[in-house]
């Protein structure tokens, strides 16, 4: 009784005019930020931060505002990846892969509308199981060590192979290839330059922002400009914009599924929501059996959609919890709490009950705005694919370069981003998937760094990555991802030589 007691209390909070305001403008301007490629939820709520200080909000309407930001972030996340192919933030990557090529057959509408909805589901779920298993799931999450992130990490990218079952082989390489661009820059355990050529602006390391835009935003300008040269038509919305019964029915399972998943990854602090998506992908990938998966299969939409969102509401667990964020987001928000004199840990929930369960009961509030608000929207959003191209491709490369240059204000980032754009394309052009590049980009940091601190535990045994139980399980699940899906296809062709005999 006493959880509900303090949901209440939270509502209470939640529900002021003034919070009710903050929550919707931080809704409109997550979205807007989530809409926008290469910004993402982290320079979203990164900016906002000194702002909400600066207006002498109490904690519990900053805390309010930030988190809507970040939710509304991870809807909005959906919108340039379904329409063109720009993921808005690392979490919508795989959202992509199916939503294009939705948009492409002239189901933009279905594919915002499905989202949209998947998106609530996965946050609505998550939000549920903070209020029910906040404390048990936070104990649980401290079982992962470096060693057992550093084994989470080795089987997403077991994984990626498998994830383009056509052409695993290039799956691979375009992993191994972004795997090698997350090594550039200094070492931060030795201070050695790595792969940087002498070039002061390569000792931080290849910035996300300039990889996403590069590779995914500028190829495609080149893939436009080539489209529009050649006589193809461009990508049109179709007159529906609702998904239908039938299409919802087959969705159900994905993404209840899928919000679970993505649930239990956003416990775990610094998982995040990309690995929360690639996973919910390939589960639903490998359950379906379906080669429509990349093609336009609104399953594919569905399923990740759920896991960002429900990740991102999970990671609220270790934060409020335990103090550690739980996302690069909820990172920037533990500063937000410092700005106020606050510690996040369990004794927030004693000492700062109004603050703990107002942000929880506005997490709520805030999925329903969302929800509302996204969906008359859509109708707005599918007629941005109605923008003739000579508009749209300067518009797409204006925003792509201020959002590159706001980095670290230099030309060379630039450089670097065109140079990234014409090397993505030359990949595309040869059918290589860019989805596992970026994600083995984003994996391989964490990956270094798990393995490194795992090693000096252990004062370098190597047994340490996999003494405990959770090593053991998900290497083996890594070894079996990689192994079972070439056996089985042998299996099958030796069954249908025989049956054709």
């Amino acid at each position: 009784m006493d959880t509900w007691s303090f949901l209440m209390q939270g509502f209470a909070v939640a529900m002021t005019p003034e919070n009710l305001l903050i929550a919707l403008i931080g809704c409109f301007i997550g979205t807007i930020v989530g809409l926008l490629p290469g910004l993402g939820p982290i320079n979203g709520v990164a900016i906002l931060m000194p702002l909400a200080f600066a207006l002498h909000l109490p904690a519990e309407s900053a805390l309010i505002l930030l988190a809507t930001v970040y939710i509304g972030c991870e809807y909005g996340g959906r919108i340039s990846s379904i329409l063109l192919n720009v993921p808005g933030d690392a979490g919508a990557i795989m959202t992509a892969l199916d939503g294009y090529p939705m948009a492409q057959q002239g189901k933009a509408g279905v594919a915002l509308s499905i989202s949209a909805v998947s998106s609530f589901i996965g946050s609505t779920i998550a939000i549920i199981g903070i209020i029910l298993f906040a404390p048990l799931l936070a104990s649980w999450s401290l079982a992962f060590g470096p060693a057992e992130y550093f084994a989470l990490m080795v089987f997403a990218i077991a994984c990626l192979g498998s994830m383009m079952s056509h052409n695993p082989l290039k799956s691979f390489l375009a992993a191994l290839i972004g795997l090698g661009m997350a090594t550039v820059g200094v070492d931060a355990n030795t201070g050695v330059y790595r792969f940087t050529f002498d070039s002061v602006h390569l000792s931080d390391g290849i910035q996300f922002v300039v990889v996403v835009i590069g590779l995914f935003s500028v190829s495609e300008i080149l893939l436009m400009l080539e489209s529009t040269s050649g006589g193809q038509k461009a990508v049109r919305a179709s007159g529906r914009m609702m998904f239908n019964m039938k299409e919802a029915a087959m969705v159900t399972g994905a993404t209840l599924r899928s919000s679970f998943i993505g649930f239990f990854v956003g416990v775990l602090p610094g998982a995040g929501a990309t690995i929360a998506s690639a996973i919910a992908y390939m589960t639903e990938k490998k359950i379906s059996g379906s080669d429509q998966f990349g093609k336009g299969d609104i399953r594919g939409v569905a399923a990740p959609e759920a896991a960002n969102n429900a990740s991102a509401c999970g990671s609220f667990i270790p934060m409020l919890t335990l103090g550690i964020p739980g996302s690069g987001t909820t990172a920037v928000m533990v500063g937000a709490l410092t700005l106020y004199n606050i510690t996040p840990g369990p004794a927030m929930f004693v000492e700062q009950p109004d603050i703990v369960w107002g942000l929880i009961a506005a997490l709520l509030i805030g999925n329903v705005m969302l929800l509302v608000m996204n969906i008359p929207m859509i109708n707005v959003f599918a007629r941005m694919l109605t923008i003739p191209l000579w508009f749209l491709v300067p518009a797409i490369a204006a925003i792509s370069a201020v959002g590159v240059y706001a980095v670290h204000s230099t030309t060379f980032d630039l450089l670097l981003m065109v140079g990234l754009g014409i090397f993505g394309y030359i990949l595309r052009k040869m059918d290589f998937p860019m989805s596992p590049l970026i994600l083995g980009f984003v994996l391989g940091e964490m990956l270094e760094q798990n393995l490194r601190r795992a090693l000096s535990i252990s004062n370098g045994n190597m047994v340490i990555l996999w003494e405990s139980l959770i090593c053991k399980v998900l290497l083996v699940l890594a070894i079996a991802v990689l192994v079972v899906p070439p056996i089985w296809k042998r299996w099958r062709r030796h069954r249908l030589k025989l049956a054709e005999e």
